[in-house]
């Protein structure tokens, strides 16, 4: 219980499969199901989700889809932007990306250092510079 519990301090984010390969390359002889009681006992907490949590919120509000039935037919039509994080030994990079959903030709990006919104809104008003508004 000693080991189990220096490997959970470590580690808690693990579940039984993981903890059991840990204890198993620290010499113990452990199968799954002794480490699921393990983890009963004290009531440490597994980090699944638990049931229910694709339901919405009925206090939240619900946006329409303003594409549908709509066929993209021509470049220029629809835009599309998305920004996402890049993992970086350091810390994380920012990329925002504006695809045109016609050609799938990418308009504009640009990579930040910060979640600002500045550097959001110069990528628009770049691919509005050199391709117009859609």
């Amino acid at each position: 219980m000693r080991l189990f519990d220096l490997a959970f301090t470590l580690h808690p984010f693990y579940g039984s499969r993981r903890m059991k390969q840990i204890l198993i390359k620290k010499g113990n002889t452990v199968n799954r199901k002794r480490v699921q009681r393990l983890m009963r006992q004290p009531g440490l907490p597994g980090m699944a989700p638990g049931p229910n949590t694709s339901k919405p919120d009925p206090k939240h509000k619900i946006y329409p889809y303003l594409l549908r039935g709509m066929t993209v037919t021509r470049p220029r039509q629809v835009w599309s932007i998305d920004i996402t994080y890049c993992p970086l030994p350091q810390g994380f990079m920012y990329l925002v990306v504006i695809i045109d959903w016609y050609s799938r030709k990418v308009l504009a990006w640009r990579l930040s250092n910060s979640m600002e919104s500045s550097f959001c809104v110069d990528c628009v008003e770049e691919a509005f510079r050199n391709y117009g508004i859609p």
